[in-house]
């Protein structure tokens, strides 16, 4: 993010009028998270009691997010500001600064073991080193975590809420190892060698080391990140050499070059997949539990191919 455009985010943020919080018991607790997956888990558990807004909203890329006067209006009337953390939104905390946010900060992915890539998969993220893997919700375990956090957060910042965001919190829990025994099943009758999937950018770390598939990508973890022609070339000889069928473009990237790849190698892509972002409304991934269900549905078809 440019200087010039952080200075001038502050000065929209502090010259717009302070949110005056109500003294009314009822009125929900403003809250802003970074983006649509987060917005949903702060959602779940908050329940009525509070109003979030995501920053990157349904099918929008969190990578290459720009954010905006208004962005720094909103972090500066919220009681709350929840980021994943993992260096997925590295331009957040710059962002609360220069919107002169004094309020608390959750890192959701906090306690969460961190996935480390090494450097030749990390194009765009890492300068060389390995890097953090920041798409830690692709494992329903660790969104657990996620939760626990978020309601530990709310608890402190609202304590007459406290009982409802621990039974919010428990009854999603449940739903988590529903989704996580249901992936399981699903993937059951796969066998070793169909486990392999190319995706645009390499956003299923934790989703492959939960159920155990090969996840290739020609981009790292950053959809902005440009692979080499000699990486694309190389992918696709693997999936040549092992005639891999399930190919998978991602709504917030762009679908171009996994399109020529699946030309090159005479695959048909796969269904789109949700993976940094919510769906929309009136699509099938527009909460988190949806999304998973969603994705593990598509790629269990499209590896049965393989």
């Amino acid at each position: 993010m440019k200087r010039l455009t952080l200075k001038w985010l502050a000065c929209a943020a502090l010259s717009a009028p302070l949110l005056l919080q109500s003294s009314h018991a009822a009125e929900p607790i403003p809250v802003v998270a970074s983006f649509s997956i987060l917005a949903d888990l702060v959602q779940v558990v908050g329940g009525e009691r509070v109003k979030v807004q995501a920053l990157v909203g349904p099918d929008a890329d969190a990578h290459e997010f720009t954010p905006s006067p208004a962005d720094a209006k909103a972090i500066l009337g919220a009681r709350l500001f929840v980021i994943n953390g993992l260096n997925f939104e590295p331009w957040a905390q710059k962002l609360a600064k220069s919107a002169a946010y004094a309020g608390p900060t959750l890192v959701a992915s906090q306690g969460v073991k961190p996935r480390s890539m090494p450097a030749e998969e990390a194009h765009g993220h890492d300068h060389g080193h390995s890097a953090t893997d920041p798409h830690a919700w692709q494992d329903p375990t660790n969104v657990k975590l996620y939760v626990k956090n978020i309601a530990k957060s709310l608890s402190s910042l609202d304590p007459q809420g406290a009982e409802g965001y621990q039974k919010n919190s428990d009854a999603y829990i449940k739903e988590l190892d529903t989704l996580d025994s249901f992936a399981k099943e699903q993937l059951a009758s796969l066998s070793p060698r169909q486990r392999q999937v190319i995706t645009s950018h390499d956003a299923f770390g934790y989703f492959g080391a939960r159920y155990q598939i090969r996840f290739l990508a020609p981009q790292g973890i950053s959809t902005e990140g440009e692979p080499s022609a000699k990486e694309v070339a190389k992918l696709i000889r693997q999936i040549k050499q092992d005639k891999i069928r399930a190919v998978f473009v991602e709504n917030m990237s762009n679908p171009k070059l996994l399109a020529q790849i699946a030309k090159d190698t005479g695959v048909t892509l796969g269904s789109k997949l949700y993976v940094d972002a919510l769906s929309s409304p009136s699509e099938p991934a527009s909460t988190y539990l949806k999304l998973m269900q969603h994705n593990v549905t598509q790629l269990v078809a499209g590896m049965k191919q393989n």
